[in-house]
């Protein structure tokens, strides 16, 4: 089992709780991004840097992520084809994406995405807050706690 993290967007209090986490159970983390990052030194720790590019990143997290693994993306095209492979997918607000909600959290963020392009100001996302750490904390640790015993 490995966690997947797409890195290019993700907020520094996700990273901090992905390193801990990957430490105290001793999984596998991968970021991956097309930027270099700095990052602690760990044997458990590791980084891809893609070229740049729309959806590089993405694509590399798509075509190495396997069954039984872990993935934290906001993107959620990424999302739609991890999840049908049995990847457990979370955002880095917490939420959990699932068989039963991709496909209408990928009409919203298309429909959204269309109304951008035809000129309609949609507004961004509201700011990380600490709430949403906490909530990406808690099923962080749900999901992991699940998958754990499937992976040893």
């Amino acid at each position: 089992m490995r966690i997947w993290v797409d890195a290019d967007a993700c907020p520094g209090p996700v990273r901090d709780i992905l390193l801990r986490a990957s430490q105290r159970l001793q999984v596998p983390l991968v970021f991956v991004a097309n930027r270099a990052l700095s990052l602690p030194r760990s044997d458990l720790v590791s980084t891809v840097q893609v070229g740049a590019g729309l959806d590089v990143a993405d694509q590399h997290i798509a075509t190495s992520a396997a069954k039984g693994d872990l993935a934290v993306t906001q993107d959620i095209p990424l999302a739609a084809l991890l999840v049908p492979r049995g990847v457990v997918t979370l955002d880095p607000r917490g939420e959990l994406f699932t068989e039963e909600n991709i496909e209408e959290r990928l009409s919203v963020r298309n429909f959204m995405q269309e109304l951008r392009e035809s000129g309609v100001q949609t507004g961004g996302p509201s700011s990380f807050s600490p709430q949403d750490r906490q909530r990406f904390a808690a099923t962080l640790d749900r999901e992991l706690t699940r998958l754990l015993p499937k992976a040893r």
